[in-house]
């Protein structure tokens, strides 16, 4: 039976919040997902925010044959501001957590089909882990120079664009409204909303909700994208060294922060750590929380959330 679940077609984010009259909120599929946008402006300046992610989407994609990142990957080296900007971070990442998190992922993220639900052999996965390897990626001015390697920018890609499409809506003097880049939610205005954290591999049932102002909040899982074949399942976050998925004892992990594409990044190192390294992250990163659901899908959270009547909330 086929258990894959996209971000297409279940959020990992349900925001709990009703939205006032004046708000305009539409959806279209940017970044093989469901972006949804609800924000205090015209028609106009919500459909100039699409535009945004679809030439965003045309950079950035890894699977987009003309794309920047797979013009690069096939040896181009010429680099937009944005694209670039990404790249950086990834890179910044890839060297703190010395590749666990590695943006040269692509030749292994290509081998597992979640799709077709097959599982890569030995020897394939062997060979694809020979390029898998940030320092092999330079970056000199606008340059970037693979060197035979591959990057996918999937695990920070949505968290840069949700905060450039925030950059969008406040230089259009939007005054507040809700960013969602499936699962990557930034909330924006004077305004608090409710945003609830799905329980792992639910119909749309939460473990916790989040109560933010003027915040982002991004989750990783390991039931965003799955398959179970021979008793064993299979995600699609995976482990550097060994090639398969990494063996975690965290669902999901969800890090709050005012930089989207930090907690973007944030929340997949989290899932990739586990529990208790993660925790440890989170907590000597200065301006960032975050929400953790085990195995056992108990839930906890870093130092400055507090829980009150049910909600969590951050410390003063």
């Amino acid at each position: 039976m086929r258990k894959s679940l996209t971000l297409g077609i279940l959020f990992m984010l349900l925001l709990l919040c009703s939205c006032a009259n004046a708000e305009n909120t539409a959806t279209q599929i940017h970044f093989d997902t469901a972006v949804t946008l609800t924000a205090d402006c015209s028609d106009e300046i919500l459909s100039a925010a699409f535009s945004l992610c679809e030439e965003y989407d045309k950079a950035l994609s890894r699977t987009r044959s003309n794309s920047e990142v797979s013009v690069i990957n096939s040896g181009g080296k010429k680099a937009s501001r944005n694209t670039l900007d990404v790249i950086k971070k990834g890179l910044y990442y890839s060297k703190k957590t010395n590749g666990r998190f590695d943006i040269t992922i692509a030749p292994l993220a290509e081998l597992w089909d979640f799709k077709n639900e097959i599982v890569p052999t030995r020897d394939e996965i062997a060979e694809a882990l020979k390029n898998v390897d940030y320092q092999g990626v330079e970056v000199s001015g606008a340059n970037v120079d693979t060197n035979g390697k591959s990057i996918d920018l999937g695990g920070i890609a949505k968290g840069y664009v949700s905060d450039r499409l925030l950059e969008f809506f406040k230089d259009k003097s939007v005054n507040g409204g809700i960013i969602n880049l499936g699962g990557n939610v930034t909330v924006f205005g004077d305004r608090y909303y409710n945003v609830g954290i799905k329980k792992p591999f639910s119909t749309g049932d939460t473990s916790a909700t989040v109560r933010l102002k003027n915040k982002s909040v991004s989750t990783s899982g390991v039931y965003e994208r799955f398959f179970e074949n021979g008793g064993i399942l299979y995600h699609h976050i995976l482990d550097t060294k060994t090639g398969y998925p990494v063996n975690t004892d965290l669902l999901s992990a969800s890090v709050i922060g005012d930089t989207s594409a930090d907690c973007d990044a944030l929340s997949t190192i989290c899932v990739i750590y586990g529990l208790k390294e993660a925790k440890k992250l989170i907590e000597s990163t200065e301006g960032y929380e975050a929400v953790f659901i085990d195995k056992d899908y108990n839930v906890s959270f870093t130092a400055g959330l507090k829980s009150e009547k049910g909600i969590l909330k951050l410390k003063d």
